[in-house]
């Protein structure tokens, strides 16, 4: 019986102790959400400052010219002279295939042109002989257009030799391969010695090199569509690469699409930024983002965004800003005017002046029954009455 008591004593304590440790434990949080409350700001100082407003896309960097080098004929490879990362001059070897084969066979094919040239002077002969004889009424008809044929078939067999010789000896061109603009090697798959297909055959052929005009790099965007009609030809953008801390560049757009797409489950715009003359620092597969400019204002009368209030007004069925402006002790609901924007500072236009104080909330118990600036007053809305309904709650 005793140990009983102790063991509902030693309950009571402990469940007693665990309910004081919640409570001031809930005390200590409502503390700090109080402290966090009123560390912030509830007021801040109307300043001249400029306002820069722009939107922001990402996207990657890629060459504007990139060619997948392939042969044109089938072959070895018997000289390969560049490697990755190598600057390839204009009109400068890139690869030749080995030509023997195709030397012997230009050979072969000259020899039976010089055939198909004698036997075309020996038709030549007999055709004219017969000719003649013909005329004299020494030979038949018959014999005549014998003749006659066998002359047209030896220029038809020289014609078409001629053509084979054209042919291998446009082979052997395709041979050596040069490039065909200044470029940088990006990849070389294949090795000296090894046997590649002509781009006519198989899979399109052999792909022996990747190369890129590094001088001249754009950037493929996907543009959200609320922002794309901000964008037109010609427009000149700031870029900035993740890999290379505090480059900026100068784009200009080059092309937008005319059709949306879908990418990351946004529908968009693909376009095309132009970079020109970059610093070396910056290579393909790199990514880039994109400023946008949309608006800007210089040295203009400038409110925090926070301190700036809508409201509807029914009377001109319009959104009206205003702000809470201190006056003395007490604060003063004025109307203003805004211009150009961004996330955290807005233009204002009339109504405010630099140095002037306004609040980041709702002053309506500490405003004043009118506006001290007469001029602001005919457009502030009339105070509540029975004639007159509140006006509607105002909005961030």
């Amino acid at each position: 019986m005793k140990s009983l008591g102790i063991l509902l004593a030693v309950l009571l304590l402990g469940g007693g102790g665990w309910f004081g440790w919640k409570r001031w434990q809930q005390e200590q949080v409502s503390r700090s959400a109080v402290a966090a409350a009123n560390s912030r700001p509830v007021e801040a100082t109307v300043e001249t400052r400029s306002i820069r407003f722009a939107v922001s896309a990402a996207g990657e960097i890629v060459p504007a010219d990139q060619v997948s080098v392939r042969p044109e004929v089938n072959g070895k490879l018997e000289k390969l002279p560049v490697d990755v990362g190598d600057a390839v001059k204009n009109g400068e070897l890139m690869f030749q295939l080995d030509d023997r084969d195709l030397r012997i066979q230009q050979g072969s094919q000259k020899n039976a042109i010089e055939r198909s040239q004698l036997e075309l002077q020996q038709a030549e002969r007999n055709f004219r002989r017969a000719e003649e004889l013909f005329k004299a009424h020494l030979v038949a008809q018959e014999v005549f257009d014998d003749s006659k044929t066998s002359f047209e078939l030896a220029k038809n067999s020289l014609s078409n030799a001629q053509k084979a010789l054209d042919l291998i000896e446009y082979q052997l061109l395709k041979t050596r391969v040069t490039a065909p603009f200044d470029c940088t090697v990006l990849t070389r798959p294949v090795s000296v010695g090894q046997a590649v297909s002509g781009s006519g055959g198989f899979n399109s052929g052999t792909e022996i090199l990747t190369i890129a005009n590094l001088n001249d790099l754009i950037i493929n965007a996907h543009i959200n569509q609320a922002d794309v009609t901000r964008l037109h030809m010609n427009q000149d953008v700031e870029v900035t690469v993740e890999a290379v801390p505090g480059l900026k560049i100068i784009g200009k757009v080059e092309r937008v699409a005319p059709q949306a797409t879908i990418k990351n489950n946004i529908k968009g715009f693909a376009a095309r930024i132009l970079l020109k003359d970059v610093d070396k620092r910056v290579r393909p597969g790199m990514t880039a983002n994109i400023s946008i400019p949309v608006a800007s204002a210089d040295n203009v009368v400038a409110s925090p965004l926070a301190a700036v209030f809508t409201e509807y007004n029914p009377e001109t069925k319009q959104q009206e800003r205003f702000a809470w402006v201190k006056s003395g002790e007490e604060w003063e609901r004025r109307m203003i005017s805004i211009g150009v924007s961004d996330y955290f500072f807005a233009e204002v236009t009339s109504g405010l002046k630099a140095g002037e104080v306004v609040a980041f909330e709702d002053k309506s118990k500490n405003a004043k029954a009118a506006p001290a600036n007469p001029a602001v007053a005919s457009v502030l809305p009339k105070p509540a009455s029975p004639a007159n309904p509140r006006p509607q709650s105002t909005t961030r």
